[in-house]
């Protein structure tokens, strides 16, 4: 290969972890890290080999890295650029389409039309091509290809536009134009330069003979999507703007302030924005104190669209660059929240009735479902302010003059763009000593919600604020904190609702602060801490931080409504800007108040919140399974090949009607999988709560364990189908029943032959024990014997498992049960091609026990003695650089299960090679070659060599036969 790893990368922990071992959060970021530097790297070769035109490597490290970091959108772009310098017409428009789906790309749409008219498709090509000219200004390529197909006949004119007014095509006679429907110019040939109207129009269509043209109707509001940001300094303002669908144009940006106003052109590129987008185009801007008005600064593009991050107080630049003390605003001056406050809250008598304030910009169909639940279920006493906070969308401010017009609604209106502060500012200004809700346009509130918010602000007086429960609240997250969930539908909504009210009443939770998707506070806390700071945290995120952590200086309280469930999609509207804005102002509160990141990081650790979620976890448990019995299969939480046994199980179980809970070790006990949902907060801290873990499998009616493994579980599992009084079954994957080192192989990296009890304490004393507990050899016999002999059966996947479990437990009945039909596997096999040079292909995640050593000796010899014989591994190993260095492996990096077929296809192996030198008691990996249609090799040993030798779907080989022989054999095989 042209193409060499310039860097090897340390081994993690966690990667090909030893039995024994929990896999915890902590491994699996320490295993992320790593596949990352590792992907990174084969982007990077990949993008080396591609510079050096060897597209063949360029196509094997990009597909490595496209594996490897699966969503990364900038290795699929690359990717699928080799793939059309190639050919692959096929793979370049499936990642053409991915990309097309994800970002607003016009390469993308591009490659997908190549990809249509080179196999055949013109007229899906003609439909992209029409979506492509309608979304973005034209590029010379997009232009060409529509000329092409003009010329071809297939069409008979075509259009597109961008943001200098020009409507670029081609068409046979005069056309008609019309702006949102009204027509401004009549037989006009093309190009033409759009009237001054186009600035505000929605849709252009552009028509010859009453036939609209390829790419009419151009979507002009979505020219015009600006994306910016602006941060300020000690020295000015930085920051950056580009229209996505039209990168090549160059913008201006206008600054306004203390009366005056003047524009900036914006030409030179943003070197230094990162962004997820592939082709991205920033082009930045630097504007220092002394060019700029004094006070609050507003900045917008050339359409009037407030950049993100605007307006700019110019008091932020010394706050973030570390300034104190009086240099600073009073207003900015920090203010430290581990003080002890002694203040009291201004407690006053409340006006009756409620104000629920939502902010609207854009997304019509999502912010009237939202309006649609909170006028059904708010009560008479709401008084609902929806503020339209200048949307681009007509349709949606028609829709709520409408609502407005009906008396269900108050509509403010801005006629510019404020963001989300600014807006809720001018609902809750409204309240005069009501509670007021502040609630996301993007929520689906449940009956009931807002009289149950509110009985929560009257469980104490001096409670300011309540939130509620969502699956995107941060903190009040549900399910999971720790990852995003899914966003629940209306039925889905209520349902999660109605277990949030059937909760038993408990303690209030005390929060660092209210998340404000959907905020009630009390109405005289509302008067005594006053609006939002709109001048500080612009389009908004951290806004209702701040308000909170004011409220707490002064004595107000901010607690949980967890009987109260809200949906929420979560905060799209800020683009690729919304993270660098979310930093800014998180920033930002850091610095007003020193220490907020660790009150936030403190809340987390305690979790006051996790019983709760975790009785909301039994409670929807509870109700999946209905009156259903159920079985636990206790297995470890490393996946491979104990993983897929365990799914497959659950299959079985559950096609019998059971109801499946799937026990894994946790880092503080037990967690249970159960049912087809997510319960992520059904963990159980042992041995504090062994008697809660066993409540809950009894509720769920468990009436059989299957145990699989029991590496990285607390002790007490042991016992568990004991204290259930239920009965067990054991599925034996390994020989952690006699051997400490799990797999047999010995401190030689070898088989170690079964040796007496005696010689299993000398190879645990020099090469150590897998097992995370002080335990001898004889006294490991005799648990595991009684473990074995009490169990209702005891099953292994292949007879050569069975008679060394035998050899060690005489008295046990055991069990062959295969995992896999090897007939069936075998009937595609084919046979093999006479060939000059040979290939051989092995597969899996290949540690030292798996063979990695034997293959990197083979490579080393075959390169030594210029063999024509090279491999490729479609999986990986803990030092893949050592493989690749020698120029006779090629390692795909990970694969999925569905991957693994086509990946040994495309290898263009003669055969499969199973290196393993320790004895397998099944072997997947090997199912997978014969099902490939190749036939396969191994040492002579363990359930390899057992399913190869009975088949004759192979060759079995002597386990230490020296390399060069090996070599050699491997080259005469046919």
């Amino acid at each position: 290969m042209a193409a060499e790893p310039t860097e090897s990368f340390q081994r993690p922990r966690s990667l090909l972890v030893g039995y024994g071992h929990v896999v915890s959060d902590e491994d699996r970021a320490e295993w992320q890290n790593w596949a990352n530097a590792r992907a990174q790297q084969a982007y990077a070769n990949g993008l080396e080999a591609r510079a050096a035109n060897d597209q063949n490597a360029a196509l094997f490290w990009l597909n490595r890295a496209a594996r490897m970091a699966r969503d990364n959108p900038n290795v699929v772009f690359a990717l699928m650029m080799t793939e059309l310098s190639l050919g692959l017409w096929q793979e370049a428009g499936r990642h053409a389409s991915w990309l097309m789906k994800r970002y607003e790309l016009r390469e993308a749409f591009g490659a997908r039309i190549v990809a249509w008219l080179n196999i055949g498709q013109p007229q899906e090509a003609a439909d992209i091509l029409g979506q492509a000219l309608s979304r973005f200004a034209p590029s010379a390529e997009i232009s060409a290809l529509a000329g092409m197909l003009m010329q071809s006949g297939m069409v008979s004119g075509w259009c597109a536009a961008n943001n200098r007014g020009e409507l670029s095509g081609a068409a046979r006679e005069g056309v008609v134009l019309r702006l949102d429907g009204r027509i401004v110019a009549r037989q006009v040939s093309l190009p033409f330069i759009l009237p001054p109207q186009w600035h505000k129009a929605s849709l252009l269509t552009v028509e010859a003979k009453g036939v609209p043209l390829l790419g009419s109707p151009i979507q002009l509001s979505r020219l015009r999507r600006c994306e910016g940001f602006a941060r300020p300094d000690a020295e000015g303002v930085r920051g950056w703007l580009w229209y996505p669908t039209d990168p090549d144009f160059v913008p201006t940006l206008c600054i306004e302030g203390d009366g005056t106003a003047f524009t900036v052109t914006v030409s030179d590129w943003a070197e230094e924005v990162s962004s997820d987008v592939p082709l991205a185009r920033p082009r930045a801007f630097f504007l220092p104190w002394a060019f700029l008005p004094q006070g609050e600064i507003f900045l917008s593009d050339g359409y009037g669209q407030a950049l993100t991050g605007s307006p700019v107080d110019p008091g932020l630049g010394d706050l973030l660059s570390g300034k104190k003390g009086r240099s600073l605003p009073l207003a900015l001056r920090p203010r430290s929240i581990f003080q002890r406050s002694t203040a009291k809250p201004h407690i006053a008598p409340r006006s009756p009735g409620c104000l629920v304030v939502i902010p609207v910009y854009r997304d019509c169909q999502r912010t009237l479902a939202c309006l649609r639940e909170v006028i059904a279920h708010s009560g008479e006493e709401a008084e609902i302010v929806v503020i339209d906070d200048a949307s681009p969308e007509p349709a949606l401010s028609r829709a709520l003059e409408k609502l407005a017009g009906q008396g269900r609604i108050r509509l403010l209106r801005h006629e510019r763009n404020r963001g989300f502060p600014a807006s809720a500012n001018a609902g809750l200004a409204l309240a005069a000593g009501r509670d007021a809700v502040l609630l996301n346009s993007d929520t689906l509130v449940p009956p009931g919600w807002l009289a149950r918010l509110r009985q929560v602000l009257d469980r104490a007086p001096e409670i300011g604020t309540a939130t509620p429960f969502s699956n995107d609240a941060s903190i009040l997250s549900y399910p999971s904190v720790m990852k995003p969930n899914a966003v629940p539908d209306r039925r889905e909504m209520r349902r999660l609702d109605s277990l949030c009210a059937a909760l038993p009443l408990s303690p209030l939770v005390d929060l660092p602060t209210a998340n404000g998707f959907c905020m009630a506070i009390r109405g005289d806390c509302l008067q005594q801490i006053g609006l939002l700071r709109e001048d500080v945290f612009a389009q908004g995120y951290g806004e209702e931080n701040d308000f909170c952590l004011r409220a707490t200086a002064l004595g107000w309280r901010h607690v949980a409504a967890t009987g109260v469930f809200v949906a929420h999609v979560g905060s799209v509207s800020f683009g690729s800007a919304r993270k660098l804005l979310m930093q800014r102002n998180l920033d930002i509160l850091n610095a007003l108040y020193p220490g907020y990141d660790r009150l936030v990081a403190a809340f987390v650790q305690a979790d006051p919140l996790f019983r709760t979620r975790r009785a909301l976890d039994v409670m929807r448990v509870q109700a999946q399974r209905g009156k259903r019995r159920s079985v636990a299969l206790i297995t470890h939480n490393a996946g491979g090949g104990v993983g897929r046994v365990v799914r497959e199980r659950r299959q079985i179980f559950e096609a019998q009607g059971y109801d499946v809970l799937v026990l894994e070790p946790d880092t503080l006990g037990c967690r249970v999988i159960g049912g087809k949902d997510d319960y992520p907060n059904l963990v159980f801290k042992l041995p504090e709560e062994w008697q809660e873990l066993l409540s809950l499998l009894r509720e769920m009616r468990v009436e059989a364990v299957e145990w699989h493994h029991l590496s990285g579980h607390a002790p007490q599992m042991r016992h568990l189908a004991e204290a259930l009084s239920t009965p067990y079954d054991i599925f034996v994957h390994d020989y952690v029943w006699f051997c400490e080192r799990i797999s047999l192989v010995g401190p030689a990296e070898r088989y170690c032959g079964e040796p007496s009890p005696a010689g299993c304490e000398a190879c645990i004393a020099e090469a150590g024990s897998y097992l995370e507990e002080e335990i001898s050899v004889p006294a490991l016999l005799t648990r595991s014997a009684r473990e074995l002999t009490n169990a209702r059966q005891v099953m292994t996947p292949s007879r050569d498992a069975a008679r060394r479990m035998a050899r060690h437990f005489p008295g046990v009945a055991i069990l062959p049960s295969p995992l896999e039909d090897d007939a069936a596997l075998q009937r595609a096999i084919v046979p093999i091609v006479r060939k000059a040079w040979r290939r051989v292909c092995l597969v899996g995640a290949l540690g030292r026990e798996k063979g990695f050593d034997i293959l990197l000796a083979l490579a080393q010899d075959a390169r030594a003695r210029n063999l024509p014989l090279d491999y490729v591994l479609v999986g990986f190993t803990p030092e893949d650089d050592a493989l690749l260095e020698t120029g006779r492996v090629e390692v795909t990096g990970e694969y999925r299960e569905d991957e693994v077929l086509d990946l040994i296809h495309a290898s263009g192996a003669d055969f499969g090679f199973i290196p393993s030198v320790c004895p397998e008691t099944w072997c997947f990996t090997l199912g997978s070659i014969w099902q490939a249609g190749l036939k396969a090799v191994s040492f002579d040993l363990g359930a390899q060599g057992e399913r190869i030798r009975e088949s004759g779907a192979g060759w079995v080989v002597p386990l230490g036969l020296p390399i060069p022989a090996l070599s050699d054999l491997l080259l005469r095989l046919y």
